[in-house]
């Protein structure tokens, strides 16, 4: 486990879509989406093994989902793991939709590009 120096920092790097948490200027983890609308759709979230146990990804969702706020978007969490943590984070319940047969079905057609 690397213990961080610096606090980590979460920024959105929009032409890999995603949002990437950086500690001590590297990237440790990562939050995919696409957009769709006004809606971002979140796919997937990992951490490296080498930060395990820091709580990141749990930080870089949360800074992710602000974000979206901020922006005037909506979330679907396809993710299982931001879907995880909106079960605990119900702040961002108003701004969440559901994960649709539709919605899936649009993301496997935009990764396959």
């Amino acid at each position: 486990m690397t213990r961080p120096t610096d606090a980590p920092t979460v920024q959105r790097v929009a032409d890999k879509h995603r949002y990437e948490i950086l500690v001590d200027g590297k990237v440790a983890g990562f939050t995919a989406y696409r957009d769709s609308a006004d809606q971002r759709v979140f796919y997937h979230t990992e951490i490296d093994d080498s930060y395990a146990g820091l709580g990141l990804a749990s930080q870089l969702v949360q800074q992710a989902l602000t974000d979206v706020r901020a922006s005037g978007q909506r979330i679907v969490p396809v993710c299982p793991y931001v879907a995880k943590f909106l079960k605990k984070h119900d702040e961002f319940d108003d701004i969440t939709d559901p994960v649709t047969p539709e919605i899936r079905q649009w993301l496997a057609a935009v990764l396959s590009r």
